[in-house]
């Protein structure tokens, strides 16, 4: 008499093939495709392109153009920053190159960001607006 039950590493296998089809038919992820599409003007060469949204806070990239700034501005809520092209100047002691992160904390005085380079920055936080620059 042979028996049906699969062994366990065959039960496995099975599991595994099963959640991977459930989960390659899970539509509720969020792809953001690379390029121009998206890319809205925040300032004087400064871009931006929201990726998500929720409770407030956004994941959004920059684009700063050589030479561009961004001036002295308070954040209302804890700001993360990756740079991931270029160099981004933090005031005038701080360099954060491509990899690096900065954290803006909720209403300390961020001060002003510019780049000498350009710069492509991956950002999280509230809402930014131009009009919370301090100018």
């Amino acid at each position: 008499m042979t028996s049906s039950a699969a062994t366990p590493a065959q039960a496995r296998a099975i599991r595994r093939r099963l959640l991977e089809r459930v989960a390659d038919t899970d539509d509720s992820h969020l792809t953001v495709p690379p390029g121009a599409v998206g890319w809205q003007p925040f300032g004087d060469g400064v871009q931006i392109k929201v990726l998500h949204g929720q409770a407030g806070l956004l994941s959004y990239l920059l684009k700063l153009a050589p030479g561009a700034r961004l001036e002295a501005h308070r954040h209302p809520a804890d700001e993360e920053c990756v740079v991931l092209e270029g160099v981004l100047k933090v005031g005038s002691r701080v360099e954060v190159g491509p990899g690096g992160y900065h954290l803006a904390r909720a209403g300390s005085l961020h001060a002003p960001i510019s780049t000498e380079t350009g710069a492509t920055l991956f950002l999280r936080g509230a809402e930014p607006h131009v009009d919370q620059l301090l100018v």
